[in-house]
């Protein structure tokens, strides 16, 4: 395990404490940003870098090398093992395998990785007597009613089982274990269920549509659309996931689930791609593919999928800024800083 602390130790034990779990990743970076920012926090980042799609080095440079933040890069498994005291008044746990396709190479593996995470930090928040906040997924609902997910909707099982499938079923198993463990134990905790997260700093890596869509816009490419690209999608600014998260921490009831996820977003995979090569110029044309030939055979399309979301904005005030297309503009200005594209 490498620790890096910055700044005097003593310093650090006097502020408000933040661990961050996946805080290099593309969500958890935009987190671990807001969090710093006051410099009442020391955040802690855990992260093995396995998913990350940053140089965490130069990601440092950016947000100023903060004072307030150190990180280990190890597992969650081995921070939590490690004999070193540690003392948190917030858990934020955002590490997970994650993405369409990032989640194939972990077939059969999932549930034991997801769920072993929770439990080692379900631990932790007990001893420290932290806040814990999990990261779950919108999969568990299986698609709703119609595509329309509330937290008052049942969770579904789909008959087929798939590599998606174990990906969802593994974070509602840890959803289960956290909500009992608030109703048997001192834990406090909240769930959050994000829904299609896209902005500055994704990757195509893991299978997300919109980096896929800009890279090949911006490469004069065609733009490859699953099936016939009707799939519903209700994309969400990566901040406005971000600003949720932390004011679920501060201001979100214990054992309750909440969606993130912005409904005025809703919209096709294929309009989404024509907003693609609309925003950037692009001369590129749609083309409809079988994933399968790209991804392989345990590829899955999730179902259609958009947010209720009035718990998290009626009870904690909670309201997405950014329209579809300032995500979309927003990323795009982010690939072209990071690949020389300059269109």
């Amino acid at each position: 395990m490498k620790s890096v602390v910055s700044g005097p130790h003593a310093t650090a034990r006097e502020k408000n404490r933040i661990l961050v779990t996946g805080g290099f990743g593309f969500l958890g970076s935009h987190v671990v940003e807001r969090l710093v920012s006051d410099p009442g926090r020391h955040v802690h980042v855990v992260d093995d870098l396995s998913t990350s799609p940053l140089d965490h080095r130069r990601y440092l440079c950016e947000v100023g090398d903060p004072p307030n933040l150190t990180y280990s890069i190890c597992t969650v498994d081995s921070f939590c093992r490690s004999a070193e005291e540690q003392d948190f008044q917030e858990i934020y746990h955002l590490a997970s395998v994650v993405g369409p396709a990032g989640v194939l190479p972990h077939a059969g593996r999932i549930v034991q990785m997801v769920v072993n995470d929770t439990y080692r930090l379900i631990e932790l928040a007990l001893e420290c007597q932290a806040k814990f906040l999990d990261v779950s997924t919108s999969e568990v609902y299986g698609g709703g009613q119609n595509g329309f997910c509330t937290e008052d909707y049942p969770k579904i099982v789909p008959a087929k089982t798939t590599v998606r499938l174990e990906y969802a079923v593994a974070k509602l198993a840890a959803e289960t274990a956290i909500v009992n463990t608030c109703a048997v134990s001192p834990l406090k905790a909240c769930i959050v269920r994000p829904f299609n997260i896209a902005g500055p700093r994704q990757s195509g890596k893991g299978g997300f549509v919109l980096p896929r869509f800009i890279g090949q816009c911006l490469r004069d490419e065609p733009v490859t659309v699953f099936g016939c690209g009707q799939q519903v999608r209700a994309f969400t600014h990566v901040k406005d996931i971000a600003d949720g998260l932390i004011r679920v921490m501060e201001q979100g009831e214990s054992g309750e689930a909440y969606n993130l996820g912005n409904p005025e977003n809703r919209i096709t995979i294929l309009e989404l791609a024509r907003r693609v090569i609309e925003l950037t110029g692009s001369e590129s044309e749609v083309v409809f593919v079988d994933p399968k030939t790209i991804y392989g055979p345990l590829f899955a399309e999730a179902s259609d999928k958009y947010p209720g979301a009035s718990r998290a904005m009626n009870d904690l005030g909670w309201q997405p800024r950014y329209d579809i297309n300032r995500i979309i503009m927003d990323a795009i200005d982010y690939c072209r800083s990071r690949n020389g594209w300059g269109r």
